[in-house]
């Protein structure tokens, strides 16, 4: 078996080592050495270049290409898997190798990357988002229409349900269906069509049956939560990872410090919502005043999490911001008060145990699985790092860039 060099770059390994000199080996998938003066069958010249771990979206909706419900409406029903193939190879060009799809991605489409008929990251799936009738995955709208954002077909089932026994059910199809990792909204949101992000969902009784469902078949929990109330809900239920935060108060920090929770902070997604709605996407007003509204909440959340010591893992809502695009999140987490190196590791290791994936993904070490990106100069430059990805290896094949 042939072994590859990445030779003669620099390495940002997401060990918590400093960036330094060093050459990493791949070798049926794995890397098998990281370090200087190594030799291989096969070198790539990394000169002027650093290596970093296939890195994390853990909040995408790959098969989500903008928030125009009206262009939605007027699209066949499969256009949008079409779409969600040029999604992917976006998000694979981006140096993301890993995502957690948020709602809408079926097992067909994890399967469809899985077995390399499409270009794409290794995927974990929700299949679809769980809400209370009325609720942020209720798409009913005060003309009493249903316009949803996911239609319903095999493999699809309907998200909306109430009470422990029905949530109990619900997540039993959702496993059937390929569900990874089981998603509820406990708050209402920016894009919900009558909710309020401050307004929690779902009570004590539904959300301890829906957390202990989970477990019982294997599955983590992550909560669609803005509004403070909703947080806490979800996190004293044994949620694992708070989705947006955007209304965090100390109390529901001090909450997820006790509990180990994480956090998913998706801070561009309402600044993706505003510049949809700059470019002339006709979304609702409420949609576009909420997604104004919380911005400066959001940003002062993130940052007095970040300083407690919350658990961050990198996500970005992508969909309703661009795929291919997902890096940007990482300037805004910068501008929260992470380091560079710190956001680095949200989105590689840390990112990678939050998934579940640590043994195998998140760091440049002897045994791991071969994703490798490689960046033009300085990593810890974020503001401008998503132009400078050259090249993404996954489990050790080119499939994206130039080597």
């Amino acid at each position: 078996m042939s072994r590859t060099i990445l030779a003669g770059g620099r390495v940002f390994d997401g060990t918590g080592a400093p960036v330094r000199d060093a050459d990493v080996v791949i070798e049926a998938g794995r890397i098998v050495a990281v370090g200087p003066g190594l030799d291989g069958d096969e070198a790539v010249d990394m000169a002027g270049r650093c290596l970093l771990p296939g890195l994390f979206d853990c909040h995408t909706h790959v098969t989500i290409s903008d928030v125009d419900l009206l262009g939605h409406l007027q699209r066949p029903f499969s256009y949008r898997f079409f779409q969600t193939v040029g999604n992917l190879a976006a998000t694979l060009a981006a140096g993301i190798t890993t995502v957690r799809d948020a709602a809408g991605a079926d097992a067909g489409i994890k399967r469809a990357v899985a077995d390399g008929l499409v270009p794409g990251p290794r995927m974990q799936i929700s299949v679809t988002l769980l809400s209370q009738t009325g609720g942020h995955g209720d798409d009913w709208y005060p003309s009493g229409q249903e316009l949803r954002f996911w239609a319903l077909y095999p493999g699809m089932p309907d998200g909306v349900v109430d009470g422990p026994e029905e949530l109990r059910r619900k997540v039993r199809e959702l496993v059937r269906a390929g569900a990874d990792v089981i998603k509820v909204a406990t708050s209402g949101g920016v894009l919900s069509p009558t909710e309020d992000p401050r307004r929690a969902h779902f009570r004590e009784d539904e959300l301890t049956a829906l957390v202990a469902e989970a477990a019982a078949a294997g599955r983590w929990v992550m909560a669609h939560a803005q509004g403070a109330d909703g947080i806490k809900a979800a996190v004293r239920a044994g949620i694992r990872s708070i989705e947006h935060g955007i209304y965090l108060d100390d109390e529901a920090i001090e909450l997820m410090l006790q509990r180990g929770t994480w956090l998913v902070p998706t801070l561009v997604a309402p600044r993706g919502v505003l510049a949809a709605a700059a470019a002339g996407v006709p979304l609702p007003d409420a949609a576009v005043r909420k997604a104004a509204e919380v911005a400066e909440a959001h940003a002062d959340s993130f940052r007095r999490a970040v300083g407690a010591g919350v658990k961050v893992a990198m996500g970005t809502d992508s969909g309703v911001t661009p795929h291919g695009r997902n890096l940007a999140e990482l300037e805004l987490m910068a501008k929260g008060g992470m380091a560079p190196a710190a956001v680095l590791h949200a989105a590689t290791a840390s990112a990678a145990a939050l998934m579940g994936l640590e043994a195998e993904l998140g760091t440049l070490e002897p045994g791991k699985r071969a994703d490798v990106v490689a960046v033009d100069g300085d990593p810890f430059e974020l503001a401008t790092l998503p132009d400078r990805v050259d090249a993404v290896w996954q489990d050790g094949r080119l499939v994206a860039g130039r080597a």
